[in-house]
Formats: structure tokens, C-alpha cells, sequence
């Protein structure tokens, strides 16, 4: 995750039958902005994520 930007962390234990981690990744999504969610174990978290592409990328 070297130079991705988290935009937001949600915890893990939340409500069942909620996804609030997709559901805000999918409104930056509608905005235009290319929002991911990935699982940070260390911290037991979702964040919602911008991955930054490297030069040797383009």
C-alpha cells in the first residue's frame, strides 16, 4: 500500500448486514473518484483507498 491514499477506515465489527466501508467506496466511486476497499489486518479495519500508480505504470 506504499504511497495509496486512505481516504477513510471503517472497524471490522460492524452491524450485520451493513457495509459501510462499500457503501462510502461506492459514493467516491459515483463522484469520480477510483475508491477501493481493502483489509488492513494489523488493525483489524476496512480502508477505503485511492491506489497511486507508479511512473513505470503509465
Amino acid at each position: 500500500m506504499a504511497g495509496d491514499v486512505v481516504l477513510k477506515r471503517f472497524p471490522a465489527g460492524g452491524p450485520r448486514g451493513s457495509w459501510p466501508a462499500e457503501e462510502f467506496a461506492a459514493a467516491q466511486r459515483v463522484a469520480g473518484v477510483p475508491a477501493e476497499v481493502v483489509m488492513e489486518l494489523e488493525t483489524d479495519a476496512f480502508l477505503v483507498v485511492v491506489r497511486q500508480r507508479s511512473a513505470s505504470e503509465d
